[in-house]
């Protein structure tokens, strides 16, 4: 069981304490191996943005398309990963999304112009949503020792999947832009047999789910709140991790590092700090205050000099970790629909703002100059705590009756949805 607050109950904790978490069965090692690898495509490109754009002759704009297809892409597919996994199956969802993973990201490193990436990159974003979206439920309904050890593993996954990401981009790639895609295709070959080999069929959900029903979960007024709220929210994020490595201008080794101490201290928070802070303040005030922090910090990022955007750059990452965790938390707290469904609603709707950030943040410098594109980022996070504040009552009206009683499992699934 896992506790309101978003960590394993006391009974959970002792026999996660004691080992449970590295007691796993080899299936549930290679799942969670993959999507160590999954979530390391997110920042995988980071650092070699600018090494992508000297070598294909692109402009930053056109570059920064390589997140938009993504998640344009990760966005639409979140009607799809729940109807196709109720259907096929939680392995033959799994083994889909990662062998398209291996094609596209292969493909990503022949390209030949910045379209061709921006295309294949898409691709690779559809294997991605459709693998991550199916692999912690896998991973728990394969664990020994409870959902506690088989969630704190995951939740390592990804903390360690985004902090290096940015890593492996920078080492690879700092011999050619193209070597990280290559990588990254490799890996997920290995983590296509190694689930292949390891992991039996799991069972399939008992009722089927349907296309439109992640639509229908938005009429709910809570939901569509938080959701609202985090699509502002999103455009901020994914400004600070797709424009910024332009505004940086700095080696892949250098990048590499920064974003590598920005997902540390991302996973840091969103796993450990986040969840005492709720405990201690509450959900609304927590998110709202670290919302006013990340409008400031990006604020000051594009206006500071170039230690200044530095140290804001990394420092983001906490308030970042922190807002992953409550928005998924209110998200998943705040309706009655089934969990899996809420987050695919959810999920749709802020994932556009990851596809929007990456394009209009380039083009506004265009229009205008290097700072405006930080000072929409600092508006639009406030946009997302004034949502938050206005809409108080719907985001907590039901959330005390409805709080899931699995905050850690449902915290991880909507991120990595």
């Amino acid at each position: 069981m896992i506790s309101s607050t978003g960590g394993p109950a006391e009974g959970d904790t002792l026999d996660a304490g004691a080992g449970g978490i590295l007691r796993q069965p080899k299936a549930v090692w290679a799942t969670a191996g993959a999507s160590v690898v999954a979530f390391m495509g997110i920042g995988l490109v980071d650092p070699i943005l600018p090494s992508i754009a000297k070598g294909l002759d692109a402009t930053p704009s056109q570059v920064s398309l390589l997140f938009t297809s993504y998640f344009l892409i990760t966005a639409v597919a979140m009607l799809v990963t729940g109807f196709v996994s109720s259907r096929i199956g939680g392995k033959k969802t799994l083994l889909l999304g990662l062998a398209l993973v291996v094609v596209f990201a292969g493909l990503a490193g022949t390209s030949g112009s910045v379209g061709e990436l921006v295309g294949f990159r898409a691709g690779w974003g559809l294997g991605n949503a459709l693998f991550v979206s199916t692999a912690l439920a896998v991973i728990v309904g394969a664990a020994a020792g409870g959902s506690a050890a088989a969630i704190l593993l995951y939740e390592s996954a990804l903390g360690l999947g985004m902090a290096c990401g940015p890593l492996l981009g920078a080492l690879l790639g700092n011999a050619s832009w193209r070597y990280p895609f290559f990588g990254t295709a490799f890996l997920m070959a290995v983590g296509f047999l190694c689930i292949t080999a390891f992991l039996k069929e799991q069972p399939k959900p008992a009722r089927k789910t349907s296309l439109l029903d992640p639509i229908k979960a938005l009429g709910h007024g809570g939901l569509a709140s938080a959701a609202v709220s985090a699509f502002f929210y999103n455009y901020t994020f994914f400004t600070v991790l797709a424009f910024t490595p332009f505004v940086l201008n700095m080696t892949p080794y250098k990048s590499g590092a920064v974003f590598f101490c920005w997902g540390v201290l991302l996973a840091v928070f969103s796993v450990v700090v986040a969840p005492r802070m709720q405990a201690r303040f509450g959900s609304l005030k927590v998110l709202g205050g670290s919302l006013v922090l990340l409008a400031v910090d990006v604020l000051v990022l594009g206006y500071g000099d170039h230690t200044t955007a530095v140290v804001c750059t990394i420092l983001s990452g906490a308030f970042i970790g922190v807002n992953n965790t409550v928005y998924t938390e209110l998200a998943l707290g705040v309706s009655d629909a089934p969990r899996p469904v809420a987050s695919a609603g959810y999920n749709f709707v802020r994932w556009f703002a990851a596809a929007a950030a990456p394009y209009f943040a380039p083009k506004i410098e265009e229009w205008s100059d290097i700072h405006i594109p930080f000072v929409v980022a600092a508006v639009t996070a406030a946009l997302g705590a004034l949502v938050v504040f206005v809409r108080r009552n719907a985001l907590t009206h039901e959330a005390e009756e409805l709080q899931p009683k699995h905050a850690t499992e449902d915290s991880v699934a909507v991120f990595a949805n």
